[in-house]
């Protein structure tokens, strides 16, 4: 069997992190699965770590990414352009919104079992989404993207201490509704010049657009309930013309998908997006700060390999099977 690679995060989640790696390795040891660990140091050097694995060899290599969504993102930049990389993912942060949405459960030991098992059969290839910025600048995300509102709130998540502090009692979700309920009353609104492959929407007085590969983001919030991630097709959300105490109605439904029903929320589909703005508007990709817009998306098909469940109740099945099931 050859060697999985693990790029772990050992900073996620204010440390908490590096104590499920060792739950992870202590398994692997036990089941004797050889692997090979990487350990970034700085943002951006999953991405770094992940491009020269890939690029030592043309032999196909299982990366698994162990930290948050942050981690996997920088992980999916790294190896974009290796066909012969298959990609996992142990959840290790405090959103873990691609566990959710690729069915990964949550416990590294079990999210463990599930990739031993995945990788006995042929992975799975999924879309991602490519963001072009106005310097010409190239971003991928996996889960999704956005610009606005929920960008300035992931751009304050990832700068605050209060995520550290909410993370120690284990209440890192709360951070977002922290800096929702912060920034509601002095964020303005603008206009928003959409075009979805090819066609034009104007929207005025626009909270945020996101465009979704699959449904989570924000920690749970369930912005894209019929996104799917095999698809070819992105999903986009736009938040306008709605008051501030409304805002917080939608947040709050948004926890279980309730949020399209609004009639100030539309829901579009399409291959290509552009989005252009009367103010320059924050933009966040897998909830990492990307920059300003203006900027160009596109969906790129079938472009990752990844160890994906099919479904919840399938994956925590893996309890009951016996470890002869994962050698």
């Amino acid at each position: 069997m050859k060697p999985i690679y693990f790029i772990i995060n050992p900073k996620a989640k204010n440390g908490y992190c590096l104590k499920i790696w060792k739950r992870a390795e202590t398994m692997l040891k036990e089941k004797d699965v050889p692997y090979l660990a990487f350990f970034t140091d700085y943002p951006g050097h999953a991405t770094k770590l992940a491009a020269k694995i890939a690029a030592s060899s043309k032999e196909h290599k299982v990366i698994i990414a162990v930290g948050g969504d942050g981690t996997m993102h920088e992980v999916v930049n790294g190896i974009v352009n290796h066909s012969s990389i298959t990609l996992g993912f142990i959840p290790g942060g405090s959103g873990n919104d691609f566990s959710r949405g690729f069915h990964i459960p949550s416990q590294p030991e079990d999210a463990l079992k599930v990739i031993l098992r995945l990788m006995r059969k042929e992975p799975a290839l999924v879309d991602i989404g490519r963001v072009k910025m106005k310097d010409e600048a190239e971003h991928y995300f996996i889960n999704n993207m956005g610009a606005g509102f929920d960008a300035l709130i992931s751009h304050e998540v990832n700068y605050s201490k209060m995520k550290s502090f909410l993370n120690k009692l284990s209440l890192g979700r709360l951070v977002y509704v922290y800096f929702l309920l912060k920034k509601l009353f002095t964020y303005k609104c603008t206009s928003i010049d959409l075009l979805i492959d090819g066609e034009r929407h104007i929207f005025k007085d626009t909270w945020f657009v996101t465009v979704s590969n699959q449904p989570y983001y924000g920690g749970g919030m369930k912005i894209a309930p019929a996104a799917l991630a095999d698809d070819g097709i992105l999903d986009i959300t736009v938040v306008h013309n709605l008051s501030r105490i409304k805002l917080l109605l939608v947040f709050v439904s948004v926890f279980w998908g309730g949020h399209i029903h609004f009639k100030e929320v539309k829901s579009f589909k399409g291959r290509t997006a552009a989005i252009r703005s009367t103010a320059s508007l924050y933009v966040h990709a897998d909830g990492e700060d990307m920059g300003y817009t203006p900027l160009d998306i596109q969906i790129q098909s079938g472009k990752l390999n990844v160890l994906r469940g099919t479904s919840c109740i399938e994956e925590y099945n893996v309890k009951e099977r016996g470890s002869n099931d994962f050698q």
